[in-house]
């Protein structure tokens, strides 16, 4: 048995303990919000379509862990859906669901939404196979909170340092040429530029899909980088998007050259070596698909 004298000191001094915790924590208003928020996905996104390629894509950062394993879903000939704030990410499988029976985003917007528990509180990007787009805010939402959206693509992004930030990111992905995932980038990096994540930058994600794009030609996902937990998840990003591109034209090429698409393997395969010079399997491919499309190999 402890003595009574100690036994109430040693209470004394935990509760004194405990009270001045608190007292900190209420005061500074961090590690305790961090904690009572960690369901709260802040972040921009895009969600967005190439007309040309048929490619369908998001890309999405955050001040959270992992962002790319909550917020992005897309189909290749279906669409792509970002889900985030207090995030349900059901919004992601189902709304892609939806989109495969023929509804238009703004329809099934309405559909995620009835069902909802907490509407007012998410926020989501749409974009259809055909182009149609939308983009939605809850009014509860944290400051700044809001989205823009077109033809081909939504952007949206909540806890943001403002509006400029959206509007940056339509910019760019509207003025930006190239790939698909090209332009996405470039809005996430102009969003970035412009305030992005008022919390600061941990983590960010890249996908684009498009029907028989991935690996072997067996499922859609052309190209699905992360970056989970990173200083500077943006350059982090853009070195493996450099990375991912050379990668989706090396196994377009090499999935038609087994499929005796010889012509049609070339081009992609060309792109490879453009991309990646310094790897010298990509040399070796390229020059069996060369002889096999009839063409000298030259370097």
């Amino acid at each position: 048995m402890m003595p009574g004298i100690i036994k109430k000191s040693i209470l004394t001094f935990l509760l004194i303990g405990t009270l001045s915790n608190a007292s900190i924590y209420a005061q500074e208003g961090i590690a305790q919000k961090d904690y009572r928020d960690k369901d709260n996905i802040a972040t921009f996104s895009i969600v967005a379509r190439d007309s040309v390629t048929g490619e369908l894509g998001v890309a999405v950062a955050s001040r959270f862990f992992a962002v790319g394993n909550v917020v992005p879903w897309a189909k290749a000939g279906v669409g792509a859906v970002a889900t985030q704030a207090f995030a349900n990410t059901s919004f992601g499988w189902r709304g892609l669901e939806l989109l495969e029976k023929g509804v238009t985003p703004e329809e099934a917007a309405t559909v995620l939404l009835r069902t909802d528990d907490n509407p007012n509180q998410r926020q989501f990007g749409m974009v259809s196979t055909d182009g149609k787009s939308i983009s939605y805010t809850g009014e509860d939402c944290n400051a700044w909170a809001g989205g823009r959206n077109g033809p081909n693509y939504a952007v949206q992004g909540n806890i943001l340092a403002g509006e400029a930030v959206v509007v940056a990111m339509e910019k760019a992905f509207l003025e930006t040429s190239g790939t698909l995932a090209d332009r996405m980038y470039a809005a996430l990096v102009a969003g970035e530029e412009n305030g992005g994540d008022s919390r600061g930058k941990q983590s960010a994600a890249l996908l684009v899909v498009k029907e028989n794009a991935g690996y072997g030609g067996y499922t859609d996902r052309a190209i699905d980088i992360r970056v989970d937990d990173h200083t500077e998840p943006f350059k982090e990003l853009g070195r493996l998007l450099d990375y991912a591109q050379m990668n989706y034209a090396w196994n377009e090429g090499w999935t038609l050259f087994t499929q005796k698409q010889f012509q049609e393997a070339l081009p992609h395969m060309e792109r490879t070596a453009r991309l990646g010079p310094e790897i010298p399997e990509v040399w070796f491919d390229l020059a069996i698909i060369r002889l096999a499309a009839g063409k000298k190999m030259n370097r």
